[in-house]
């Protein structure tokens, strides 16, 4: 029941996208609902967006500039695509469209705003000869030994930095 109810809620809300890992793929997918910073940025109030159809997640925190962008891009398109009706049709409010837009208004059928994948497409090349030596299992090695042994690594170039000038005197 939790699989479906999240499937059709997918389906209805515009929400974040992210892309998933190696093991699935490069499909994006959708995301708990928006955070205050991404509505922040898009300059869309909380109370606002809740009643035109974003759905809003205290909680979750943004981890990446990227996503950030991407989803307060998506957004700002969804609200530029929104058309909002007036409570009282004879006395709009500011927020509120225009009538001409009110009259080409039709209803949408199918997900709000679908999530697209794109996919570059390398050419065919030719293998060269550092692509046939390259180990990437020894570089992937020896750049995480880099990551953890730098604070040493540093101190040994300091001491040996410090070697130098001493023998030079």
């Amino acid at each position: 029941r939790r699989v479906s109810s999240r499937g059709s809620r997918c389906a209805r809300w515009p929400q974040g996208t992210f892309l998933c890992g190696t093991k699935f793929g490069v499909s994006g997918q959708t995301l708990p609902p928006c955070t205050l910073e991404e509505l922040r940025m898009a300059g869309i109030i909380k109370r606002v967006a809740r009643t035109i159809g974003i759905s809003v997640d205290c909680r979750r925190c943004n981890k990446s500039t990227e996503s950030l962008q991407a989803n307060v891009q998506k957004l700002k398109e969804y609200r530029s695509k929104l058309i909002l009706f007036p409570r009282k049709p004879s006395a709009p409010k500011k927020g509120d469209s225009s009538s001409e837009e009110l009259k080409m208004a039709t209803q949408l059928s199918g997900p709000v705003m679908p999530i697209r994948n794109v996919y570059k497409k390398e050419k065919a090349h030719v293998i060269s000869e550092d692509e046939k030596n390259f180990k990437a299992f020894a570089s992937l090695r020896r750049a995480r030994a880099n990551a953890r042994l730098f604070g040493i690594h540093a101190k040994q170039a300091k001491e040996t930095a410090e070697q130098d000038v001493e023998k030079k005197k």
